[in-house]
């Protein structure tokens, strides 16, 4: 998804001619070599300046023939991305309601999302529900952890966690326009790892749990209570934390990883809960084995077969590099055997798994408890 900022709407709604060039120096170059499915036109504008708001619809219809121009109208998607401050009610779902006075700018929005089959992108934020209604929200419930329902007295449906409840109120106010056909995208939610002292729901145990309980929700394609079964394009916020970022000490910390590559905890995307990347991954076996470099292999195999492991095997290598975590102690035979463990073990622990042309073999005891290697330490992308 590629952006166009609040500070280029001007130019691009303006001029038809804008437009093209801003698709021709940031859209073709690019396309299809990447993958680009949405452009979005501005984002939450109506937390800026209403002049800002009056921009978007005219930039995405600029944008839009742009890329009719291209023959990319069917493959490229355009809207535009908003905050949960678009609406004036979102308790219970069912009431669920647009803010009257953003209706100078939505009504034509919507025509155009539903004219163009493009999304409503809502950026979503259940930690901030929570930190500012603790006395009506419960953590668990935020969470996606509780073990209660809260029912919509309108409709009955039954909701256990704040995110469908929060996608329920857009469809909601979708509904209530006679705007049935456009979609729900959330292009941002997440949760904070480290906050100010009065933030204290702001952990890494909750940021792990809810952006795991987050991913299995999405997967399993369960929809939401008044959108069964329907899916759900998610966008977790954020990649990195931002150092720079003013405000709370949460504004900073939402990322997945620090600015130097390493994980702020442990996740992982394939909806079976989180996988633990830090030590015990490595020294941890299904079967009681573990696999590490063999004491009668020579340097150059030893060599050969960390090379392989760490790029054809796909190893996640990059701790083991020069300043990195797991480099020290600083040779060979350790670095081979966090490497040849890693394949091991993400592999079905086989005895294949081990072979490495004769430089591996498999060891019943822990080999951190006898051997000096890096197990303790975080493992990430590696080029050898």
């Amino acid at each position: 998804m590629i952006g166009i900022p609040n500070s280029d709407l001007l130019s691009i709604s303006q001029f038809q001619t804008n437009a093209d060039t801003w698709l021709k120096n940031s859209i073709l170059p690019y396309y299809p070599a990447t993958k680009i499915t949405y452009i979005s036109v501005g984002a939450e504008v109506t937390e800026a300046p209403t002049s800002i708001a009056a921009m978007v619809v005219p930039a995405m219809k600029n944008v839009y023939t742009a890329l009719r121009k291209a023959g990319l109208q069917r493959r490229i998607k355009v809207s535009s991305t908003h905050s949960m401050g678009v609406l004036s009610r979102s308790y219970p779902p069912s009431a669920g309601a647009f803010n009257s006075s953003h209706a100078f700018f939505l009504k034509p929005l919507l025509d155009f999302l539903a004219e163009n089959q493009s999304p409503f992108m809502i950026n979503l934020y259940p930690y901030y529900a929570y930190r500012d209604s603790q006395n009506k929200v419960s953590l668990d419930y935020a969470l996606f952890e509780s073990s209660s329902e809260v029912i919509d007295p309108n409709t009955g449906l039954l909701y256990t966690n704040m995110f469908d409840s929060q996608i329920d109120a857009i469809y909601f106010s979708l509904m209530a326009l006679n705007y049935r056909t456009i979609k729900v995208m959330v292009t941002e939610t997440g949760w904070p790892s480290k906050g100010s002292p009065k933030e204290t729901a702001a952990t890494p145990d909750n940021a792990q749990t809810y952006n795991t309980n987050l991913i299995r929700h999405v997967i399993n394609n369960t929809g939401t209570p008044a959108k069964p079964g329907a899916e759900l394009d998610v966008y977790i916020f954020s990649l990195f934390n931002e150092n720079r970022k003013p405000g709370l000490e949460s504004e900073r910390n939402w990322g997945l990883f620090y600015p130097d590559q390493t994980s702020v905890y442990n996740i992982d995307f394939d909806g079976k809960g989180a996988v633990d990347m830090t030590p015990e991954t490595n020294v941890t076996s299904s079967n009681g084995t573990w696999c590490i470099a063999s004491s009668t292999a020579s340097e150059e195999d030893l060599k050969n077969a960390l090379n392989w492991a760490c790029n054809s095997g796909n190893v996640d290598c990059t701790a083991i590099q020069p300043s990195q975590a797991c480099y020290e102690p600083d040779s060979l035979v350790s670095h081979a055997s966090y490497a040849f463990n890693s394949y091991y073990q993400q592999n079905g622990a086989t005895d294949i798994a081990c072979g490495f042309g004769g430089s591996g073999v498999k060891t019943n005891k822990n080999p951190s408890t006898y051997i000096k290697m890096p197990f303790f330490c975080q493992q990430k992308p590696f080029i050898f």
